[in-house]
């Protein structure tokens, strides 16, 4: 038996089909498209590993800093797969074929975008501990964010809940380990 998303996905995905549709229609140009798959590659986890493995050199409490980025997001990845399982929005490339998918899915899911969950929770934390950073982290979570719908694999519900949860997380993260 398939899983079934719930009736307000459905309504959801109406409203939004046609933002989507423009928004990915604008992948039509190379030097975006490009930046789009880029910022998505980047937002799978190199740029967060990255992060959390430089943490002992930036910080003289880094290796603590390094263990709490860490839980944070495998947390944060244990919620969110249980979300995404169990809600089972489709993609919008799969429910309109008018939308293009310009990268391939990791799963057939899309709700909410752990891309985003991921970006935003790692700009939080880094604006509590480090926020030189900021002026690097905010263009690539933002990059990161857009690519999702760019891209054809998200709605923009998707991006805002994925950012919503990724900011919770974050919050969670620096009221119990400061």
């Amino acid at each position: 038996m398939k899983p079934r998303a719930p009736a307000a996905f459905e309504r959801l995905d109406l409203l939004e089909w046609q933002l989507c549709q423009r928004i990915a229609r604008l992948s039509l140009y190379r030097p975006w498209l490009a930046t789009l798959r880029l910022a998505s590659k980047l937002g799978d986890w190199p740029a967060w590993v990255a992060l959390i493995a430089a943490q002992p050199w930036l910080h003289e409490a880094g290796h603590g800093y390094l263990l709490q980025y860490s839980l944070t997001a495998l947390a944060a990845i244990v919620v969110y797969r249980l979300i995404k399982t169990r809600l089972c929005r489709e993609r919008p490339f799969i429910t309109f074929g008018t939308i293009p998918c310009r990268e391939p899915a990791r799963d057939r899911y899309s709700f909410p975008s752990g891309h985003t969950l991921h970006a935003v929770l790692f700009c939080t934390l880094s604006a509590a501990h480090t926020p030189a950073l900021l002026p690097l982290l905010l263009p690539l979570a933002t990059l990161i964010a857009l690519s999702r719908i760019g891209l054809g694999l998200h709605y923009l519900s998707d991006v805002i809940a994925g950012g919503l949860i990724g900011y919770a997380f974050a919050l969670a993260s620096l009221a119990l380990l400061g």
